[in-house]
């Protein structure tokens, strides 16, 4: 492998882009009219702009990416997370041109892209369910029927759903029909699919994944868990490696059961399987994403890996360098996702210009960052800036780091979620580790980030004043 394409943009583009030239790949950027001044753009040996700002006009153009890569003598294209990397057709016609497909094989992201066929795949694995339908449901007076077998809270899901969308938590009977008809009317407007299924409501879950890697040569290793119930709207905010509540037992378990699930598909790269975990630690299978996953550097971090090297040395057919018995568990990682939203208002996008825009730095903080100060942040894409990671030996160290990182992060212009990554390291609930998926939902309100800002104003000021008094009283010499 000589030449990498990245099919992406931001933070992601420069990540691939930064292993596969440690690794002595060239590498090409691909950039839409938005992002012709993007760092991924100077970053990479060769760049080539492939349409308009609408990722539609560009980033998804898959044939388009596919003509550049061929032109170019291109050996491999890296999709990243987002856009095409779950796009079996776009693997599929990578592999039909003799380019490398840095993912799984086609075959498996269309069985685990329909979390009905993924759940049918990992059936006769003996790995535990949420129970609930086997098949998707349009019928609405059917599903009610058997949303009422299952018992409520009951959870009706897109089934070729992602991020949230397509899904309706469902507390008593009389609300069923009215959240039916907006699960399949929301799936239909973001998936063209308005297919769902039903699945017992579990009340308090934790949300833990586990990094999968398989070779080509039937070694499938996992990577531990990681953390990842910090949330907003169905998506995450905070990831954390490993989890503050999983045993050396239960660790083992779930790890085997993610492996098990890869192979049920006959999975080669980089995946990762997702879980429910209950109040009395039973796991659940939720999904398995086909892909790099966004909070990948915590995974790093604490087993010691590149996941963006093992995943090209197995698209070149390499034996994993890796057996599980290598992997152990070294300290305690943390990852805050800087989204341009704003905390203080419902987490709605922030556009605009970055005034002021640095990097916390320093031993144990790692940024991986998409922007630089000056640029305009554009509407077209996920609102994303960068991924702030804290390593510690132990999580209240990394906690304390991510404090520190947090407070050193100067952005001006937009507003970010630095905010609520301040306020979730400083909460009680995050810190004893006695938390779950509903987090915001129960702990969080503008207004507590508004008294933290104030009160921290106000001690900034006094501090000030009794530096001015102090400094007064050092010039006022007496004279003779």
């Amino acid at each position: 492998m000589k030449k990498l394409l990245v099919a992406n943009r931001g933070e992601i583009a420069i990540r691939v882009m930064r292993t596969a030239k440690k690794m002595g790949i060239k590498t090409v950027a691909v950039y839409s009219t938005a992002d012709r001044n993007a760092p991924h753009v100077k970053y990479a040996d060769e760049a080539v702009l492939i349409g308009e700002a609408p990722s539609n006009q560009s980033y998804l153009l898959g044939d388009k990416i596919i003509e550049v890569a061929k032109s170019l003598n291109v050996d491999a294209i890296h999709p990243g997370y987002g856009f095409l990397s779950e796009n079996a057709e776009f693997a599929e016609k990578a592999e039909q041109n003799n380019i490398l497909f840095i993912g799984p094989k086609s075959k498996a992201i269309k069985i685990m892209g329909s979390k009905l066929a993924a759940k049918d795949a990992v059936k006769a694995y003996d790995i535990p369910m949420v129970p609930g339908t086997d098949e998707a449901i349009t019928d609405i007076a059917e599903a009610k029927k058997i949303a009422t077998g299952i018992g409520f809270p009951i959870l009706i899901k897109a089934s070729a759903g992602g991020g949230g969308k397509g899904m309706r938590v469902v507390e008593k009977e009389a609300d069923f029909e009215s959240q039916m008809d907006r699960a399949i009317s929301e799936a239909v407007n973001a998936f063209g699919d308005g297919s769902v299924f039903i699945e017992k409501y579990v009340a308090s879950p934790r949300h833990i994944e586990i990094q999968v890697m398989a070779d080509n040569h039937g070694n499938v290793i996992h990577l531990f868990e990681r953390e990842c119930s910090i949330q907003r709207r169905h998506q995450k905010v905070v990831e954390e490696a490993p989890s503050a509540v999983l045993t050396p037992e239960l660790r083992e378990k779930m790890g085997q059961a993610a492996i098990k699930v890869a192979k049920a598909c006959d999975y080669v790269n980089a995946g990762t399987v997702e879980f429910l975990l209950d109040d009395d630690h039973n796991f659940y299978f939720l999904e398995m994403n086909t892909r790099l996953q966004v909070e990948h550097p915590v995974t790093e971090l604490i087993s010691g890996t590149d996941l963006v090297e093992l995943q090209i040395r197995v698209a070149r057919n390499e034996v994993l360098p890796l057996q599980q018995s290598d992997l152990k568990i070294k300290g305690h990682a943390i990852e805050l996702r800087v989204y341009a939203e704003d905390p203080l208002n419902d987490f709605l996008p922030s556009v605009g210009h970055l005034d002021v825009y640095q990097l916390p730095v320093g031993e144990n903080i790692r940024v991986d960052n998409g922007f630089e100060q000056g640029m305009d942040i554009p509407i077209y894409y996920d609102p994303m800036l960068a991924k702030l990671i804290t390593y510690g030996n132990t999580r209240d160290e990394a906690i304390q780091l991510m404090r520190k990182a947090i407070s050193e992060y100067k952005v001006e212009g937009i507003q970010t979620t630095l905010p609520f990554g301040a306020f979730v390291c400083d909460h009680e609930a995050f810190v004893s580790g006695n938390f779950n998926t509903h987090f915001v939902k129960q702990f969080y309100s503008p207004e507590a980030i508004k008294a933290k800002q104030e009160n921290e104003a106000q001690m900034a000021a006094k501090i000030a004043l009794k530096q001015y008094l102090e400094d007064q009283k050092l010039l006022r010499v007496p004279t003779k």
